[in-house]
Protein backbone atom coordinates (compact mmCIF):
# COMPACT_ATOMS: atom_id res chain seq x y z
CA UNK A 1 0.00 0.00 0.00
CA UNK A 2 1.10 3.04 -1.06
CA UNK A 3 0.09 5.82 1.63
CA UNK A 4 0.64 9.74 1.05
CA UNK A 5 -0.01 13.13 3.51
CA UNK A 6 -1.52 16.52 2.26
CA UNK A 7 -3.27 18.97 3.00
CA UNK A 8 -6.69 19.31 1.40
CA UNK A 9 -6.90 21.79 -0.37
CA UNK A 10 -10.00 24.26 0.94
CA UNK A 11 -12.19 23.75 -1.98
CA UNK A 12 -12.33 20.28 -1.12
CA UNK A 13 -12.65 20.63 2.28
CA UNK A 14 -16.40 18.95 1.93
CA UNK A 15 -14.54 15.87 1.15
CA UNK A 16 -13.79 15.18 4.59
CA UNK A 17 -17.25 15.20 5.79
CA UNK A 18 -18.11 11.17 5.99
CA UNK A 19 -14.46 10.68 7.81
CA UNK A 20 -16.04 13.27 10.28
CA UNK A 21 -19.22 11.50 10.26
CA UNK A 22 -17.96 8.59 11.13
CA UNK A 23 -15.69 10.03 14.01
CA UNK A 24 -19.40 11.88 15.46
CA UNK A 25 -21.71 9.15 15.00
CA UNK A 26 -23.31 11.44 12.69
CA UNK A 27 -23.87 13.79 15.23
CA UNK A 28 -24.50 16.74 12.58
CA UNK A 29 -25.88 16.62 8.81
CA UNK A 30 -24.09 17.13 5.92
CA UNK A 31 -26.11 20.47 5.37
CA UNK A 32 -24.63 21.58 8.99
CA UNK A 33 -21.06 20.21 8.77
CA UNK A 34 -20.67 22.42 5.30
CA UNK A 35 -21.66 25.44 6.85
CA UNK A 36 -19.60 24.80 9.75
CA UNK A 37 -16.09 24.10 7.81
CA UNK A 38 -17.31 26.61 5.30
CA UNK A 39 -16.60 29.10 8.25
CA UNK A 40 -13.81 27.62 9.58
CA UNK A 41 -11.48 27.95 6.71
CA UNK A 42 -11.60 31.74 7.54
CA UNK A 43 -10.50 31.37 10.86
CA UNK A 44 -6.83 29.30 10.73
CA UNK A 45 -8.31 25.86 10.33
CA UNK A 46 -6.67 23.76 7.88
CA UNK A 47 -6.79 19.89 7.14
CA UNK A 48 -4.45 17.11 6.69
CA UNK A 49 -5.72 13.95 5.19
CA UNK A 50 -4.36 10.53 4.49
CA UNK A 51 -4.43 9.13 1.35
CA UNK A 52 -4.42 5.17 0.07
CA UNK A 53 -3.28 6.38 -3.73
CA UNK A 54 -6.08 8.88 -4.39
CA UNK A 55 -8.66 7.48 -1.61
CA UNK A 56 -8.93 9.78 1.31
CA UNK A 57 -8.59 7.39 4.61
CA UNK A 58 -7.87 9.57 7.08
CA UNK A 59 -8.41 13.26 8.53
CA UNK A 60 -6.84 15.30 10.69
CA UNK A 61 -8.59 19.07 11.28
CA UNK A 62 -5.58 21.71 12.84
CA UNK A 63 -5.85 25.23 14.56
CA UNK A 64 -3.06 27.23 14.81
CA UNK A 65 -3.13 30.49 16.97
CA UNK A 66 -0.65 31.33 19.79
CA UNK A 67 -1.15 30.92 23.29
CA UNK A 68 0.44 32.97 26.02
CA UNK A 69 1.47 29.30 28.18
CA UNK A 70 2.25 27.30 24.70
CA UNK A 71 3.91 30.13 22.41
CA UNK A 72 2.80 29.33 18.32
CA UNK A 73 0.80 25.85 18.89
CA UNK A 74 -1.38 23.81 16.56
CA UNK A 75 -3.94 22.16 18.07
CA UNK A 76 -4.96 18.66 16.74
CA UNK A 77 -9.14 18.15 16.08
CA UNK A 78 -10.97 15.25 14.54
CA UNK A 79 -8.33 13.02 14.43
CA UNK A 80 -9.94 9.84 12.22
CA UNK A 81 -8.32 7.06 10.08
CA UNK A 82 -10.61 4.31 9.39
CA UNK A 83 -10.71 0.64 10.26
CA UNK A 84 -9.82 -1.16 8.15
CA UNK A 85 -6.13 0.66 8.29
CA UNK A 86 -6.27 1.03 12.40
CA UNK A 87 -3.44 -0.29 14.38
CA UNK A 88 -0.90 -0.85 11.56
CA UNK A 89 1.49 1.98 12.56
CA UNK A 90 -0.07 4.63 10.08
CA UNK A 91 -0.97 6.82 12.71
CA UNK A 92 2.05 7.30 14.09
CA UNK A 93 3.39 8.23 10.69
CA UNK A 94 0.76 10.76 10.15
CA UNK A 95 1.34 12.21 13.36
CA UNK A 96 5.02 12.58 12.36
CA UNK A 97 4.26 14.43 8.97
CA UNK A 98 1.92 16.57 11.08
CA UNK A 99 4.78 17.92 13.58
CA UNK A 100 7.06 18.13 10.66
CA UNK A 101 4.51 20.23 9.23
CA UNK A 102 3.56 22.46 12.32
CA UNK A 103 7.45 23.12 12.94
CA UNK A 104 7.47 24.45 9.24
CA UNK A 105 4.62 26.97 10.17
CA UNK A 106 6.62 28.30 13.46
CA UNK A 107 5.00 25.87 15.92
CA UNK A 108 6.58 25.09 19.40
CA UNK A 109 3.77 23.13 20.45
CA UNK A 110 1.29 20.96 19.78
CA UNK A 111 -2.23 20.53 21.68
CA UNK A 112 -5.71 18.35 21.09
CA UNK A 113 -8.92 17.19 23.31
CA UNK A 114 -10.29 13.90 22.79
CA UNK A 115 -13.01 12.38 24.21
CA UNK A 116 -13.09 11.01 27.68
CA UNK A 117 -14.52 7.64 26.92
CA UNK A 118 -12.14 7.39 23.58
CA UNK A 119 -9.59 5.17 25.65
CA UNK A 120 -7.80 3.69 22.15
CA UNK A 121 -7.12 7.40 21.59
CA UNK A 122 -5.81 8.03 25.21
CA UNK A 123 -2.91 5.68 25.14
CA UNK A 124 -2.02 6.93 21.42
CA UNK A 125 -1.74 10.09 22.74
CA UNK A 126 0.30 9.02 25.53
CA UNK A 127 2.93 7.17 23.75
CA UNK A 128 2.51 10.44 21.32
CA UNK A 129 3.82 12.26 24.30
CA UNK A 130 1.14 14.78 25.31
CA UNK A 131 0.50 15.12 29.05
CA UNK A 132 -2.68 16.40 30.33
CA UNK A 133 -2.78 19.59 31.74
CA UNK A 134 -6.46 20.26 32.53
CA UNK A 135 -10.03 19.55 31.61
CA UNK A 136 -11.76 20.72 28.94
CA UNK A 137 -15.00 22.17 29.85
CA UNK A 138 -17.88 22.92 27.13
CA UNK A 139 -21.37 25.01 27.73
CA UNK A 140 -24.14 25.35 25.12
CA UNK A 141 -25.24 29.08 24.85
Amino acid sequence: MSFSFKIIDNTEINSIIPLVQKLTNHANSDAILKERFAEMITQNYECAGVFDGDTLIGICGMWFQTRHYAGKSMEVDHVYIEEAYQSKGLGKQFFKWLYDYAKSKGCITSELNTYVQNYPSHKFYYNEGYEIYGYHFYKTL
